[in-house]
C-alpha cells in the first residue's frame, strides 16, 4: 500500500491548531489596500477557523495533519 500524499497546495493555506481544527488566513489583504475600507483591512488581518461544513474535505488534502 502506498504512502498518502499531502496536497501541497492545502499544505500552504491551512495550519492545523493544538485541538486538531484548521486555520488559515484570509484573501485579498495584499495589495490595492486604498479603496478598502479601514474595518475590511483590520478584518483581514485576523485568521480564521475552517467551517465544520468543510473540515472533512481539508483532512482528506491533509492526511498526515
Amino acid at each position: 500500500m502506498p504512502k498518502i500524499k499531502t496536497n501541497r497546495s492545502a499544505a500552504k493555506r491551512f495550519r492545523v491548531t493544538g485541538t486538531g481544527k484548521f486555520k488559515f488566513e484570509k484573501a485579498f489583504g495584499g495589495h490595492i489596500l486604498t479603496t478598502k475600507s479601514r474595518k475590511r483591512k483590520r478584518s483581514l488581518r485576523k485568521g480564521n477557523i475552517i467551517d465544520a461544513t468543510n473540515v472533512k474535505a481539508i483532512r482528506r488534502m491533509l492526511p498526515n495533519g
